[in-house]
């Protein structure tokens, strides 16, 4: 009874701080941290539907993937870098254009992603977007919309798993953001990029790709998004506004070894 009153306390009074300011919705950066822990490992144990490759039969292409992810995150622009996880995997199904990152930096990408992609700077301005959904806590507060605070908060505690957390792993594999949030990603992805050595509008380039390829059914995670021309003249404006080149080479080469690295 004490334990129930106590939570009940505890989750109004971190209503009341959510409701009177624009903080966090997940009570911090270790709560997200647990969260995202406790849906990685539930992404890990279901092999079914998400087919991990594993690490040791596939060094190489893990060798890339963390290189690109790791280019990104030492860019000096990611708020958290130091205080989320950012660990990556790769998930194994050519016919899936998605990658997303939980809250506390758990990244997944999927084969198909990378084999449609050209180029590292396609991937990273992709990468990028991603994490920023991470960095800036977009994450965070959508699911907290979408699942509620009590429920997340048991998952996070490890005191609920089972079908709602299958539920929160299959949501964040498809997450829906609001318009600005997608906007504000984007702009982050450009942020991140122009502290590398990737052409800083290289999520430009994927969606350039998309509208050429004319694509029938978009990506899961574009299925909501703004459209991508107008997204594409966004985040071209953003690397022109931080005086960031856009005319690097293409890094073709190392990209291709990434690729050919994949079953």
């Amino acid at each position: 009874m004490k334990r129930a009153i106590f939570l009940f306390i505890f989750l109004s009074f971190t209503l009341l701080i959510i409701q009177s300011c624009k903080k966090p919705l997940i009570f911090g950066i270790e709560y997200q941290k647990n969260l995202g822990l406790q849906v990685r490992d539930q992404i890990l144990s279901d092999p079914q539907n998400y087919p991990i490759l594993d690490e040791k039969r596939y060094p190489e292409a893990y060798r890339h993937i963390n290189r690109i992810t790791q280019n990104i995150l030492n860019s000096g622009k990611v708020e958290l870098k130091d205080r989320f996880t950012w660990e990556v995997r790769i998930i194994q199904d050519d016919k899936t254009l998605n990658a997303f990152c939980t809250p506390g930096g758990y990244i997944f990408v999927y084969t198909g992603l990378i084999k449609y992609l050209e180029t590292e700077d396609q991937l990273a301005g992709v990468m990028g977007h991603e994490i920023a959904h991470a960095d800036r806590q977009h994450s965070a507060r959508q699911l907290e919309k979408q699942f509620g605070v009590a429920l997340l908060v048991e998952i996070a505690l490890g005191q609920k798993g089972g079908q709602d957390l299958k539920n929160l792993a299959n949501a964040l594999a498809g997450l829906r953001f609001s318009r600005d949030h997608e906007y504000e990603a984007d702009a982050f992805s450009v942020e991140y990029l122009s502290g590398t050595q990737y052409r800083c509008n290289g999520a430009a380039d994927f969606f350039v790709k998309l509208t050429q390829s004319g694509a029938q059914t978009p990506p899961e995670f574009l299925s909501t998004h703004p459209n991508p021309g107008n997204r594409v003249e966004a985040i071209n404006q953003k690397a022109q506004a931080i005086n960031c080149p856009t005319n690097k080479p293409d890094s073709k080469t190392e990209y291709q070894k990434l690729k050919a690295s994949l079953p």
